[in-house]
């Protein structure tokens, strides 16, 4: 890093830590966040002389190291409860491999993985990237011919990243507090103006409006007018897609955004929820990495792979958790128990294909929080 540049950082991270000392903060847990500011923005901009993994170039090959190196270190942002019966199977499936499994946000495993990069000491072995995460978290994986280990190129996006499941983002409602005759049936019906004050919940981040921005007839401007409009009702927001479901259960809200997933797992536990047929949404694709400098390589790229197949994806299915067709199609609705849900409520749907897609999406999320009063930072 360039004296000049380090000299930057060190004064945006002294506002930083200046600011987190202020009385009325919590100056320990402020402070801690602020050094790893300081190591993030810092170190990782100053670049690392990581590698690229040298791996076989069979899978029986990849096997054999793989169980040499004996375990591996996954992290997504799902429950481990979820993940376990996928975990089993494939511990089952190459015995003496152990999979040690950690619920971690994106943007945290992104944070954490650009400090240990450029410390040159990484823990994590697959990492997950989704959304807003996509973009960042590219220049961090690991480059990996995943067509020699079975992958198909309609599988794999931006060369690094593995399709694994899709979490479809949805507008969910509480039966209890919905007639049927007044569900919402498209995104001009949540203006009415019988959802304002509370009765409708919004993601603040605004990733929800990403499909205006990948649907040709809509477009980035009409999303902003419509979230303008929106923000009028004085909805409820929640901080991410994952705690905007609570609010629709208890019937703190009467409809909100949600994942199909969250959805799908409430409705199956007795939770009075269902599926708004408001449409068009996004496919929401969840990818698997392995980033650069990963301690068991091996194990990693053999762990991604096994979760591409079809005997993982068929477990994953039972926790709402498989690949989905990227956009609509309908065919075969009985394939997975979420494209059997989202074609069962009517539901159309587009695929978020490039890198280039998920950097511009990062622009109308920023200006669209803005249009809804969420934009606080």
């Amino acid at each position: 890093m360039s004296q000049s540049r380090w000299h930057r950082v060190t004064r945006r991270v002294t506002r930083r830590v200046t600011a987190a000392l202020k009385p009325g903060r919590s100056g320990e847990f402020a402070l801690t966040s602020a050094v790893v500011v300081l190591v993030a923005t810092g170190l990782a901009g100053c670049g690392t002389s990581l590698k690229s993994a040298e791996l076989p170039t069979t899978t029986a090959d990849l096997v054999k190291q793989a169980k040499q190196e004996g375990e591996v270190d996954w992290v997504a942002p799902k429950t481990q409860e979820q993940m376990q019966p996928v975990i089993d199977l494939f511990e089952k499936t190459y015995p003496g491999i152990k999979v040690t499994y950690s619920d971690v946000k994106p943007g945290d495993e992104v944070s954490q993985l650009k400090v240990e990069q450029a410390a040159g000491k990484v823990s994590i072995d697959v990492g997950n990237a989704g959304g807003v995460s996509v973009a960042p978290a590219a220049p961090l994986a690991d480059s990996i011919d995943w067509a020699t280990y079975g992958i198909p190129a309609s599988d794999v996006m931006a060369d690094d990243f593995v399709y694994i499941w899709a979490s479809p983002k949805v507008w969910a409602y509480n039966t209890d507090k919905v007639k049927p005759d007044d569900v919402p049936t498209s995104w001009e019906d949540l203006l009415d103006p019988r959802w304002s004050g509370g009765k409708i919940s919004a993601e603040s981040r605004a990733t929800f409006l990403a499909v205006w921005h990948l649907d040709s007839s809509l477009g980035d401007k009409e999303a902003l007018a419509w979230a303008t409009r929106f923000a009028a009702q004085k909805p409820h927001y929640s901080p991410d897609l994952t705690q905007s479901e609570a609010p629709i259960e208890t019937g703190q809200v009467s409809i909100g955004t949600s994942l199909v997933n969250l959805v799908l797992s409430a409705k199956a536990k007795g939770a009075p929820v269902a599926i708004a047929p408001i449409s068009p949404t996004t496919a929401n694709e969840s990818y698997l990495f392995v980033p650069k400098g990963a301690p068991h390589p091996a194990a990693a790229a053999l762990l991604t792979a096994f979760l591409s197949s079809d005997e993982a994806q068929a477990a994953l299915a039972k926790t709402y958790n498989s690949r989905i067709p990227v956009s609509t199609d309908c065919s075969d609705p009985g394939r997975t128990p979420v494209l059997e849900a989202i074609c069962k409520t009517g539901l159309t749907w587009f695929p978020t294909s490039t890198l280039d897609d998920y950097e511009s999406l990062s622009n109308l999320f920023a200006k669209g929080a803005e249009a809804l009063g969420t934009n606080v930072s």
